[in-house]
Formats: C-alpha cells, sequence, structure tokens
C-alpha cells in the first residue's frame, strides 16, 4: 500500500504521492481549522521564498555547476526530526492527516530558515510530485529490524538473503509503472484552492537514480554480495545484469508517462540549479539528456578501483551516458577511483565522503568537477567541538581553493544530535563564520 503522501526537499520543496502498489487519494474536505492554519504557515512561507537570497543562492549555484570560483553552497538535510522540536517550534496542530501533512512541511522548512538556513532556497511555488505506483520485481525486503528509537527512521537492518541462486534471479519480474494524472488533477484542484491568493502551485516529476548494489544489498544482506564477488563472480555478474535491466526499464516506463522531470529541487541533498539543463533543444517533453543522472555505490567501499569498474561503471556506463549531467558518490570514498570517474564525459559532481581523502580529490578535480564534500554527521551527535569543526571545513576550503575545483558542504545522514537540535545550528553558524574568513 502506497503512503498517502510525502514531504521531501532540503529546502522544503514538494510533496509526493507515489507508493509501491496503490497510490491513496488524499481526503481533501480539511477541516476549517487546519484550512486556516495552513493558509497562515503558508503566508510565512511565501514571505521567505521573497527573500532576496534565495536567487542569489540559485545564481551561486549554477555558477558553482558552471565551474566557476564561487562560495561554496552549504546545505543540512537528512536529519532525525524527532530530535529537532526546538521550543515546540515543530509541534503540528492540525487534526485532518492531509493537514498535518502538510503542516509538518511548512514547520520543517520555516524551522531550518530561521535556525539554519545556510544556503537553503526556498521557492515561491509549492510543487506537488506526480503520483505513480511501481509494482515492484517480485519479491520484497525480508529483514530483522533493531531500533533504539522508536521515532527515529534511522535503525538498524539485517536482511536476509533471497537471491542466493539463479532460479531465484530467474524469477524476478519487470517492473510495471502507472503514473495517475487524474489523481494529480484532482490533487492539483484541490492544493490551488487551498492556497488561491497566497502560493503558487505546480506538478514536478522525479529525477533518476539507479543505485543497483544499494537495492540488492537489500535483498541479499552485504556479506553475501561481497562474498560472491570473490567466489561465484559470475553469479553477481549475472544478478547486475539483471538488476541494471530493471532498473533501466522502470525508468523507461516513467519517461514514456511524463513522470521524470529535469526541474528538480535536490538531487540527494545537494542543489541541482544549472545553466546546463534542460539540453538547447529541449521542447517540452523532458528526456534522459535533460537531465541529472545520480548514481551511488556505498557497499563497494572496501573493494579495489578494478573491482569497481567490473561490477559497477561497466553496467551503469551505457545508461549513464545517456544524461546532461552526473552525480556520483555518497557515503562510499570515490578518492581511488577517479582515473574512471573522469571517463565520463557528462561527470559534473562527485561526493566526497568524511572517508575520503579531500585533498587528493581536490587535486584529481582540479576545475574540472564540482566536489560534493561531505562533513562528518558525527561532528553534531554529541555536541560541538569548534575547533575540530573549523580544522575540518578549512582543510576543505584550502585544498579547493589551491586547486581551483568547485565545491560544495553538505551535510547529511544525521542519525542523532543528542537530542539538542542546537548542535546543528551551531555547525551552521560555525561553517557560515569560517567562509566568511575566506570570502568575506
Amino acid at each position: 500500500m502506497g503512503k498517502l503522501f510525502n514531504v521531501g526537499g532540503l529546502s522544503g520543496g514538494a510533496i509526493g504521492f507515489a507508493g509501491p502498489e496503490e497510490v491513496l487519494k488524499p481526503d481533501w474536505n480539511l477541516p476549517a481549522a487546519d484550512k486556516r492554519l495552513l493558509r497562515e504557515l503558508a503566508k510565512q512561507y511565501r514571505e521567505i521564498a521573497a527573500n532576496p537570497a534565495n536567487a542569489e543562492r540559485i545564481r551561486r549555484g549554477k555558477d558553482m555547476h558552471s565551474l566557476k570560483p564561487v562560495r561554496p553552497p552549504v546545505l543540512i538535510d537528512e536529519l532525525p526530526w524527532n530530535e529537532m522540536n526546538w521550543n515546540g517550534e515543530l509541534t503540528l496542530h492540525c487534526q485532518s492527516e492531509e493537514g498535518r501533512i502538510l503542516e509538518d512541511f511548512f514547520r520543517r522548512s520555516l524551522f531550518r530558515w530561521k535556525h539554519f538556513q545556510v544556503d537553503m532556497v526556498v521557492e515561491d511555488t509549492l510543487y506537488l510530485m506526480k503520483a505513480y505506483t511501481n509494482t515492484g520485481i517480485g519479491i520484497g525486503i525480508d529483514e530483522d529490524v533493531l531500533v533504539m528509537d522508536k521515532d527515529n527512521d534511522v535503525v538498524s537492518h539485517g536482511y536476509k538473503d533471497q537471491l542466493d541462486t539463479e532460479a531465484k534471479l530467474d524469477a524476478l519480474k519487470t517492473p510495471v509503472i502507472r503514473a495517475y494524472p487524474e489523481i494529480d488533477t484532482e490533487n492539483m484542484a484541490a492544493l490551488c484552492e487551498l492556497f488561491d491568493g497566497i502560493l503558487n502551485v505546480a506538478l514536478r516529476g522525479h529525477f533518476v537514480r539507479l543505485s543497483t548494489w544499494d537495492s540488492l544489498s537489500m535483498y541479499r544482506g552485504v556479506t553475501p554480495c561481497l562474498e560472491d564477488i570473490v567466489e561465484r563472480p559470475e553469479f553477481i555478474h549475472k544478478t547486475l545484469a539483471k538488476f541494471t535491466e530493471l532498473g533501466i526499464a522502470a525508468f523507461d516506463q516513467m519517461l514514456e508517462q511524463g513522470l521524470l522531470d529535469w526541474n528538480i529541487e535536490t538531487l540527494h541533498c545537494t542543489p541541482t540549479y544549472t545553466s546546463e539543463l534542460p539540453a538547447e533543444d529541449y521542447t517540452g517533453t523532458v528526456r534522459y539528456k535533460d537531465m541529472w543522472y545520480r548514481g551511488m555505490a556505498q557497499c563497494l567501499s572496501m573493494v579495489s578501483p578494478a573491482m569497481r569498474k567490473e561490477f559497477e561503471f561497466d553496467y551503469i556506463r551505457p545508461f549513464m551516458s545517456k544524461f546532461g549531467l552526473v552525480y556520483y558518490g555518497c557515503c562510499e570514498p570515490m578518492d581511488n577511483c577517479m582515473d574512471i570517474l573522469k571517463t565520463f564525459p557528462n561527470m559534473r559532481k562527485i561526493g566526497c565522503s568524511p572517508w575520503a581523502d579531500v585533498r587528493r580529490m581536490a587535486e584529481e578535480c582540479g576545475g574540472n568537477f564540482v566536489i560534493a564534500r561531505k562533513p562528518n554527521p558525527a561532528a553534531v551527535a554529541m555536541g560541538i567541538d569548534e575547533d575540530v569543526l573549523r580544522r575540518e571545513i578549512s582543510e576543505t576550503v584550502d585544498v579547493c581553493m589551491a586547486n581551483k575545483c568547485p565545491y560544495e558542504f553538505v551535510l547529511k545522514d544525521v542519525s542523532t544530535v543528542g537530542r539538542n537540535p542546537e548542535n546543528v545550528f551551531a555547525w551552521a553558524r560555525i561553517v557560515t563564520n569560517v567562509l566568511d574568513t575566506y570570502y568575506g
């Protein structure tokens, strides 16, 4: 059963309606009190959208992706919101489920802007993500879960191996994607009426992320996958071919049904603003070459560059090459794979995790690629060590400036702030102060 809808986006961003098997139609017959509250929050949201800082941050994001030397954007995302309710500012008051989800969206956006906006962007439009369903590949995730905090989305997963034989692999099904434009029309009408005279409302499609290894690890577990690379490489090759085929089939269907979009707000916690998308010959119908591509293979963190090429890049290269721009890398260190990454003509941004050698990456990238530098999220877990944080940020600034390498800072994967939101506030303030010493 699909979610009623969800809220995503680094700067607030978009309301999404997508589920694995069924899209539930929201009940927009909201109580009068809910409507009044939501309209008031929307007015506050509109006020921050009118701030000139938004246009400046969009311009800087475009310049960065055009490989110009600018002050790096700083973003914060993937927070433990269950620990962030400072002075009751995130407490929800709507009675309806639909109202509470919208209220949560607005309150988080306003909270970010007030306490740790850094370079977040708030546009003057509320985006509604296009609704669709995905039938899946014929199996679900079978796992054991350990929960330390029932209110935190970050839990420990013990995945069970469901694809250890060729017979099981052969039984997988091609996913079927179905768009629901009629639901989009109904939802758009309801939101336009609700926020009439306050906010623009528009439809937005989805982006492409083909992370084969991240998906495969949830069906098998990481250890069996890595063992089979060594002990059963032929089986892993067959598995990767199958998963790549199934993933591309799903995105091809989304493309055909108009579910994909070049105008996306964020790309896995990073800004997407660029002057190069869509392509110059774009006429309104989205193609892969009009879009960003997002790729990663986190569970290959400990394999050699040669093995990463054989078991990852050789499979995704044909599909990845169709896109206008590519952002590759997540939590896995990419510093030893730069020779391979630089062979992709559309590569534009490369993830630099806390476990990567940022100096080596800046030297390799020079002025040809953007580094998405991800500072250690442990910095906000138990309190801020200002000296350590200043050294970490300054090291990145120094090596990137020395190598004329465009870069950004993205604090993400924050599983806890020690129930003290002020850790995040302090992180944002300290990083901003460090950058002020370089850029004024």
